[in-house]
This record gives structure tokens, C-alpha cells and sequence, in this order.
């Protein structure tokens, strides 16, 4: 009888499950799990492993600093005679850095104490430190960090003008790359009353540690304002009321005829000086009211921008008085 069989081998089925390979048991295993992921989502392979690294490495490369502007980072002063010269004259120094066994001279003492008596921090850090910190430049173990120069607005040197109640005097420089020609024109405009300088904010020298260390600490006391564009600054000047005089070999003008008794130099007044060589931009000559000339005995092509700023300023500094 069928399922009653005593024979050795034999197996008498009880279950009413279906065997497998019937279907019935692994059926859940045979349904469908979906789309088949992408290469690079399978941890496994290759494609999924090469992109982990490629993500790896974007992770460790630097960002890229934003561009800044001119003059928003701090500077250094480096060498031993330039960062006594400098906290000598004044100049706003943050931190005087000194490199570890830096033989210890007359300079580097007279540092120390100037630091100490002017509260200004003294660090001490590897010489490797140092080089990097100075961009490699020859620092003799002495280098000092000053802050970013902070400009003034245009419209701020009228302004302080006006607080003086005083006729504005203001100084202009016009292609004057030299930041010790900038430096001496500061401080020049500080001895003679002048209510602050305007500079370019391109092709043009900045407020850099070279220009604080000339100006002597003037730059402390006088503004130096910063233009987009010079020729619409002038003209801004104009619209407010001063006259544009421009210093020029060629000029119509001399400059005892400026600051003579029936000269314009008491009123309002703004002195553009120009490039050694160059001289003026032709934009920038053609929007001035005036060309002023420096009487000369000899024939002397041009002076320098800071001397030129400084007879400038002399003459109309004593018209005014």
C-alpha cells in the first residue's frame, strides 16, 4: 500500500507542506528585491571604492581664500635696523617677534625696550617659524607685525575740515607707486595742515609698513582716504565747492601766483601731485581747474613727488597763516 512500505530507504511523508523545490518553500527567496543599485552605491565595488578615495582627497586639498582687497591683511616689518627705526617713529606695531638664540646686539635690546615701553607684545618662536611668518625675507631673528590700514572715506577729510572750521586742504596723488613717496607726503600734509591725502585704490601705492615707517607716526594723525576712481572723486571735490590744482612742469600757473595775496590758496583746496617722470594722468590733468608749476632756477626735468608735495604745501601753509 502506498506510503506504508516497510522496506529499508523508504520515508513516509507526514507534512502537508510542499518539498522543497516545489516552489513553496524558497518562493520568497525567488521575488524580485527591486532595481539593481548603481555601481558606485555597491560597497563592494570597484566604481563605489573609487569614489570614497576621490571624495577623500577633495576633503584634504585647502580652500581657497576669497580675494582681498589691498591693505586688509596685516604686514611685517622685518630686519633689525627697520624694526627699531619703526617703533621709534610710531608705527602701530602689534607684535615684535624674535627668533629663538638670535644673538642678542645693541638693535635687538633697544627693540626689546621700545616694545616694553610702548606695551606692545614680544614673542619668541623658531627661526623656521620666523621665515615662514615673513614670507622668507631677511629678518636677522627681529621682525614686527603692524595691523591693516584702516582708510577713511573720501567725504570724511571735508568733513574734518569742516569740524576745524577751516577752508579744506587736501592732498591728491595720482599714479605714485613709491610707498615712501606716499609715506613723505603724509607726513609733509600732517606738518602743514593739510585735513588728509586721497590715493587710488589701483596702480597706486598703499599705506604699506614702508609708508608708516617714512611718515614718521604722521600717518597716526592725518587720514588717508581711498578712491574707486580718482578723476570722479575730483570732480566730487569740485561739486563741493573746492578748486583742483594739479602739479605740473607745464602748469599756466606758478605757485607764488597761487598762494600771492590775490591767489586762491585760503579757500578751498584740493592739490593733486603726480608721478615722478610722469606727472599727471591726462584724465586727471584735464579735470583740474589748474596747473601749478614749481619755479625752478635750474632746468630740472621734475621733482620728487613727496619734495613737490612738501613746496606745495609750504607755500600754502604760509599763504593761509
Amino acid at each position: 500500500m502506498a506510503g506504508n512500505s516497510q522496506r529499508k530507504g523508504s520515508v513516509r511523508r507526514t507534512s502537508k507542506k510542499p518539498a522543497a523545490g516545489s516552489g513553496g518553500r524558497v518562493r520568497r527567496g525567488l521575488e524580485g528585491k527591486g532595481p539593481t543599485p548603481k555601481a558606485k552605491d555597491r560597497p563592494y565595488h570597484k566604481a563605489h571604492q573609487a569614489a570614497q578615495q576621490k571624495s577623500k582627497r577633495t576633503d584634504k586639498q585647502p580652500q581657497r581664500k576669497p580675494r582681498q582687497r589691498p591693505g586688509s591683511e596685516a604686514e611685517w616689518i622685518a630686519g633689525r635696523n627697520s624694526v627699531v627705526e619703526s617703533l621709534r617713529a610710531g608705527v602701530p606695531v602689534t607684535a615684535v617677534y624674535v627668533a629663538e638664540g638670535a644673538e642678542r646686539d645693541g638693535r635687538l635690546r633697544e627693540a626689546f625696550k621700545l616694545a616694553a615701553d610702548q606695551g606692545t607684545s614680544l614673542l619668541e618662536v623658531s627661526r623656521t617659524e620666523l621665515d615662514r611668518l615673513t614670507g622668507g625675507a631677511v629678518h636677522q631673528g627681529l621682525a614686527a607685525r603692524i595691523p591693516a590700514y584702516e582708510y577713511a572715506h573720501p567725504d570724511d577729510l571735508l568733513a574734518r575740515a569742516e569740524e576745524a572750521g577751516e577752508p579744506p586742504l587736501v592732498v591728491a596723488l595720482d599714479q605714485v607707486t613709491d610707498p615712501r613717496n606716499l609715506g613723505a607726503v603724509v607726513r609733509s600734509a600732517s606738518g602743514f595742515g593739510a585735513h588728509g591725502v586721497l590715493v587710488p585704490e589701483r596702480r597706486a601705492a598703499g599705506m604699506t609698513a614702508a609708508a608708516w615707517k617714512t611718515s614718521a607716526g604722521a600717518a597716526a594723525r592725518i587720514p588717508v582716504a581711498r578712491s574707486v576712481n580718482l578723476v570722479r572723486q575730483l570732480t566730487a571735490f569740485q561739486e563741493a565747492g573746492c578748486m583742483v590744482v594739479g602739479l605740473a612742469a607745464d602748469g599756466d600757473v606758478s605757485l607764488p601766483e597761487l598762494t600771492g595775496p590775490d591767489g586762491l590758496a585760503d579757500g578751498p583746496l584740493v592739490v593733486v601731485v603726480g608721478a615722478e617722470g610722469g606727472g599727471l594722468s591726462r584724465l586727471v590733468a584735464e579735470t583740474c581747474d589748474q596747473l601749478v608749476s614749481i619755479p625752478m632756477a635750474h632746468d630740472l626735468e621734475s621733482l620728487n613727488a613727496g619734495v613737490a608735495a612738501s613746496v606745495a604745501l609750504y607755500a600754502i601753509a604760509r599763504a593761509r597763516a
